[in-house]
């Protein structure tokens, strides 16, 4: 028989704190991955842009049509458990990418570097709407209170 415990929001914020406070090399690594991807798919932008003919270009590229929308999607999903976060996040990216590469031929329209726009532009609209609803949601409790 195995018993089943229910975690509660409290025993779930002492564990964040306890893992938070652990010392040691590991502990920053998550905003130092987080800027290498930033360059990594920023540099894969750029080299699609400028039509560049280096061997980078089409991983950096691929890696960069599926984090920004991802990452977009993900800020979105913050009330997921991290595992359904990533998961629904990747799947928006691929629907993200085939639907602006469907729209494109649809209208006789494709290229490579439109469709890393149109990628792009999905993606910060969708990470600036997330944004304007939080910063609208912290301003509304703020009156209520």
């Amino acid at each position: 028989m195995q018993t089943l415990r229910i975690k509660t929001a409290s025993s779930r914020a002492e564990a964040q704190d306890t893992e938070r406070a652990r010392p040691g090399p590991g502990r920053d690594l998550t905003p130092l991955l987080a800027g290498a991807a930033t360059a990594v798919g920023g540099i894969g932008a750029v080299l699609a842009l400028v039509d560049s003919g280096s061997p980078l270009r089409g991983p950096f590229t691929l890696f960069f049509l599926l984090a920004a929308p991802a990452g977009a999607i993900a800020a979105a999903l913050r009330g997921l458990e991290p595992f359904g976060r990533v998961i629904a996040s990747v799947a928006g990216a691929v629907v993200v990418n085939m639907l602006v590469t469907q729209g494109m031929l649809a209208v006789h329209r494709w290229s490579i570097p439109g469709g890393i726009v149109a990628v792009t532009a999905i993606s910060a609209l969708m990470l600036l709407l997330v944004l304007v609803r939080r910063l609208h949601g912290r301003t509304t409790r703020r009156r209520t209170d």
